[in-house]
């Protein structure tokens, strides 16, 4: 299972790349093989400031319904309009082209509440 060590992770299994004050956050390849095959993922939060653990959006799998939370608290500027069209991005590459929103970070202290790539496996009993 891959866990790329360059990453950050949350207990809700949300994985953000951080550039500056942009994250780049998805879902892990360990959350979207536990919903499995994805078919729908909606954000209808674009350009609104929210807080960290706050939902963001939903991602809908064959068999069920999971709410997406926000690792950090910040601007969601941007939606993967990639996947409207292709939503299963998500199973086959969830940590490229299957990322879902990029926020513009409101409070980057936050950054430390999240977990290093050792510990979410440890979390995953990886």
């Amino acid at each position: 299972m891959s866990i790329p060590a360059e990453l950050k992770y949350t207990k809700d299994h949300e994985w953000i790349s951080i550039d500056g004050d942009i994250a780049t956050i998805g879902i892990t390849h360990f959350a979207q093989s536990e919903l499995g095959d994805i078919v729908y993922v909606e954000v209808e939060t674009v350009d609104e400031t929210l807080e960290a653990e706050a939902v963001f959006g939903t991602v809908e799998a064959v068999k069920t319904v999971s709410d997406l939370f926000l690792p950090l608290s910040g601007e969601i500027i941007e939606f993967n309009e990639a996947l409207e069209d292709e939503p299963e991005l998500v199973n086959s590459d969830p940590y490229g082209a299957g990322w879902m929103i990029k926020l513009k970070i409101s409070d980057t202290s936050e950054i430390d509440n999240l977990l290093s790539a050792e510990a979410y496996k440890a979390l995953i009993g990886a």
